[in-house]
């Protein structure tokens, strides 16, 4: 069956949320709701829709003396994701879905669907191939919300604190974050990147536009195949003038507060529809405990982890870390081997960078932080001793030229953002359309 025609005329005014349904406010009245059809159930001379809307999901009823012999059998026979409008008097029962229920009078039926593809306990491979139609469940939807809170109470956090938005090239010809993990692109006769971080633009931004943020899109080459790693990932970045790593402590951690603060005040129902422990989001509060990179290394050894200094943490290491704690945690002063060539070495010990991850459970690494170097020798032996052309960065070692002066900032990943606060498996849940080594469709 194809688009019928309207013959009804629900027309496209008076419709209501069915979010304000299921909140008790028209019970006993007469309403109007459109959406999409989300189950189906018939009795013979009763048939059940779950009516679907972007806001939440009622059942309307449907009983054959109320429409004419034909029009009862072709809502009858609508299948799920058929859209249709439905008029009808709201009830309370405790029994429908919601404990609300509408009792339809009159119907149109938009559009029906055809046999849609997607069923219960189908592969997640499936569900990755039509992840264009799989948006339109109630997983998908309740995630997409928080994440969407996510954007918001980013940029208002970083507005409220002075912060002024600034973009960069998503095409740029040089690495922020090593060479080996650089997506190429043909860019006419030349080949460019596509951007690891706004970074070292954002240090050329500062001294004209004083404290900045961003949310841009980010890509990594890892061939990394674990559930927190995207090829293209969303990233909330900061950089401010005058900081140091205690302020840069700080502005993280307000960051994640604020974050949580906003998810809790705004997607309760769906964190608790994705069984998300919102007892430990509502625990948060300051400070969040601040270890150094030794310390980390110690308490990893002591628990029976086969750990040797100097090597990055990697997930296993990072969750058990965060695992001696209840908060959120800081490690700092990772040694300099192990970081990017722009991060500034501690005074009191050469060998260490002032930097920090911020580490939560179930994840890991949520955000990447450092004071910026401001030596220009010491930037270029980095950069030469990580086998870059220091020609390439020219333009950025003119900001430590003309000028330069004590700044710092982090990259938080935000699709990991949300992987925490949702409790998701797997970071692929976090966005719409997720890009990973082996998948780049739909």
């Amino acid at each position: 069956m194809g688009p019928k025609k309207e013959t009804e005329g629900l027309g496209k005014e008076g419709f209501v949320e069915i979010e304000e349904i299921l909140d008790g406010k028209h019970t006993g009245n007469e309403v109007k709701v459109r959406g999409w059809i989300h189950r189906t159930r018939d009795i013979g001379n009763m048939a059940f829709l779950n009516i679907r809307d972007p806001s939440g999901v009622v059942q309307a009823t449907f009983a054959k003396d109320e429409f004419d012999e034909d029009k009862f059998e072709d809502i009858k026979d609508l299948l799920v994701e058929s859209s249709l409008k439905v008029k009808g008097k709201v009830k309370e029962d405790e029994r429908a879905p919601g404990g609300y229920e509408i009792a339809a009078t009159d119907a149109e039926i938009v559009h029906a669907s055809e046999d849609f593809p997607i069923h219960e306990d189908q592969s997640v491979e499936h569900l990755l191939d039509n992840r264009h139609l799989w948006l339109r469940s109630t997983k998908m939807r309740d995630i997409l919300q928080v994440r969407s809170t996510v954007f918001n109470a980013i940029h208002e956090y970083f507005r409220e604190n002075g912060y002024e938005e600034f973009q960069s090239p998503i095409l740029t010809p040089l690495a922020c974050e090593g060479g080996s993990t650089l997506f190429p692109v043909e860019y006419f006769e030349d080949e460019v990147y596509l951007t690891q971080s706004w970074q070292l633009y954002a240090e050329a931004g500062i001294f004209g536009m004083g404290d900045i943020y961003t949310i841009a899109p980010s890509f990594r080459a890892e061939k990394s195949r674990t559930p927190r790693h995207l090829t293209e990932y969303w990233h909330a970045e900061v950089e401010g003038l005058w900081l140091d790593l205690e302020d840069l402590i700080e502005l993280g951690e307000g960051l994640i507060l604020k974050i949580a603060e906003k998810v809790l005040e705004k997607n309760r129902e769906e964190l608790k529809d994705l069984e998300a422990d919102i007892e430990y989001l509502e625990n948060l509060d300051s400070p969040f405990p601040v270890i150094t990179y030794d310390e980390a290394v110690e308490r990893l050894q002591e628990d029976g982890m086969d750990v040797e200094y100097g090597e990055d943490f990697g997930v296993p290491e990072e969750k058990r870390l965060t695992s001696f704690f209840e908060k959120p945690v800081f490690v700092t002063h990772y040694p300099k081997e192990i970081k990017a060539f722009y991060m500034k070495r501690d005074e009191e010990d050469p060998s260490k960078v002032l930097g920090y991850d911020l580490m939560v459970p179930h994840v890991g690494e949520l955000i990447g932080a450092s004071v910026r170097e401001v030596d220009i020798k010491s930037l270029e032996r980095r950069l030469d001793e990580e086998g870059e052309d220091p020609s390439i960065y020219e333009w950025f070692l003119d900001t430590r030229r003309y000028g330069s002066v004590p700044h710092a900032g982090y990259g938080l990943g935000i699709e990991r953002v949300i992987m925490w606060l949702c409790d998701l498996d797997h970071i692929r849940d976090a966005i719409a359309f997720p890009r990973t080594p082996n998948r780049y469709r739909p």
